[in-house]
């Protein structure tokens, strides 16, 4: 199975350059994990457009049911519920999907993977009960599902605002809302002129503000969270104003922003660059999305977090990139003029330096007994302890805990291991590397390995 372009992901970005690419007449593939395209932000829109809380999960939501539309037509090729679990310059690519594996080929690969919720380890976030806002915004989009009982939120950033939002209008309930973002900084302030170009945006953020002031007990300037509990989470208590509060609670959601999915382009070893401001590594692209990989491009927040509105963007200028790149496509700096799309990138990215400096990535010292790896219950202090003894290298703490060698392969612990071997070492978190990423990119089981080898032989 060879194509022109293999696309891994079907959200905004991969679906848009789908799109202009199958305009172009070359020959797509789109895989992707999900039983339906639309990625994170669009989970689920075809079924839920008929459904009763299709208004409340918002405009933005609806939105994305153009777009799927105009994918669903086009003429690439959808593989849904199918997994990449390596990559191979060439470039051949691994799938799985029921039970079976395979390989495909394709003249170039663009990635397209987006985002993931940061992990933000704190003491109980592994109890029963604790989960991030996302998941509980996949369980609303997949299956119509609101928390019950005495429910928190607790995070800073637009996501925990919009899920606020439209929990309290499908009917749900919260007990509470700790808001762990701090007062806005003169350096939030200066970014305020240049987020005027979104005012619909301002203005979206304004109104999830003012429905949660009238509805929600609103706490401010929480710090160092914990949850406790006998078997699952029973309270949650914070520091403010110097006091310990505490809180009975059945359910609570935490978020601290997203970072982009890197996994695959570190396996490729691509260069990577630090974005102090947020805390991640981007892949480093060029004006196309193309990586330092030559026929390797990545689109939307994979290369960098900007949302929806710009990832579509961005989706259509690797589009062009890669026609250019595959001899078709004309003139594409002419069509890039001509579509306006570093203007509409560059309004769709009006308002990510204020939301940046509003909610900066948390910076706080771990308890030594706050597990860092859910996979290998490795806890904080026995990082620091084996950092103590060798160089800040995260690949060192690996093979002395195993921290990083479980099923997400540091997906969840990765940032927090960066960031406890740059304090233990009074280094500048960027100068410390992430997790060597070595295959399979996700859990494949041996028969599936066996699988590839029969059909291998057969074709």
């Amino acid at each position: 199975m060879t194509y022109d372009v293999l696309i891994v992901g079907a959200g905004p970005a991969g679906m848009s350059a789908a799109v202009q690419l199958s305009r172009d007449g070359l020959a797509v593939a789109v895989v992707d994990e999900q039983p339906a395209p639309g990625g994170q932000i669009w989970r689920g829109v075809e079924r839920n457009m008929s459904g009763p809380f299709f208004r409340a999960l918002g405009e933005d939501y609806r939105k994305g049911l153009a777009l799927v539309e105009a994918f669903r037509a086009s003429e690439a090729e959808y593989m849904p519920e199918t997994q990449v679990w390596q990559i191979e310059e060439g470039w051949s690519v691994f799938l799985t999907s029921g039970g079976r594996a395979r390989r495909v080929s394709a003249r170039i690969v663009l990635l397209a993977t987006g985002a993931q919720e940061r992990p933000v380890p704190f003491p109980g976030w592994t109890l029963p009960g604790v989960m991030t806002v996302g998941a509980a915004q996949i369980l609303l989009k997949s299956g119509g599902m609101l928390p019950e009982g005495r429910v928190w939120i607790a995070g800073a950033g637009p996501l925990p605002l919009l899920y606020a939002t439209q929990a309290l209008d499908l009917g749900g309930r919260l007990a509470g809302y700790l808001d762990t973002a701090g007062r806005p900084g003169l350096a939030a302030l200066q970014k305020l002129p240049g987020a005027w170009r979104d005012l619909a945006g301002l203005a979206k953020g304004a109104g999830w503000l003012r429905t949660l002031r009238r509805k929600v007990d609103i706490v401010r300037d929480g710090k160092d969270l914990r949850a406790e509990g006998e078997g699952r989470l029973e309270h949650i208590e914070w520091s403010r104003h110097g006091k310990r509060e505490r809180v009975k609670a059945d359910v609570l959601l935490v978020h601290e922003g997203v970072v982009p999915r890197i996994h695959e382009t570190l396996s490729l070893g691509c260069a990577h660059d630090w974005r102090a401001g947020q805390g991640y590594f981007a892949p480093r692209l060029d004006c196309w999305g193309e990586t330092s990989r030559s026929g390797l491009f990545v689109a939307g927040d994979a290369g960098g977090i900007g949302g929806w509105s710009a990832a579509m963007v961005s989706g259509e200028i690797a589009a062009l990139g890669i026609a250019a790149r595959l001899g078709k496509g004309g003139d594409v700096e002419e069509r890039r003029r001509q579509a306006l799309l570093d203007d509409r990138r560059a309004r769709a990215l009006a308002l990510r330096p204020l939301l940046d400096a509003l909610y900066p990535p948390p910076r706080k010292r771990l308890p030594d007994e706050t597990i860092v790896c859910r996979c290998e219950e490795v806890t904080a202090g026995t990082i620091r302890a084996v950092t103590r003894a060798s160089v800040p290298d995260p690949n060192a703490v690996k093979a002395a805990t195993r921290c990083g060698m479980g099923p997400c392969q540091g997906r969840q612990c990765g940032y927090t291991v960066q960031a406890l071997l740059a304090e233990v070492h009074g280094v500048p978190a960027g100068e410390v590397a992430f997790f060597n990423i070595r295959p399979p990119l996700k859990p494949i089981t041996l028969a599936e390995i066996a699988s590839l080898e029969d059909m291998e032989t057969a074709g």
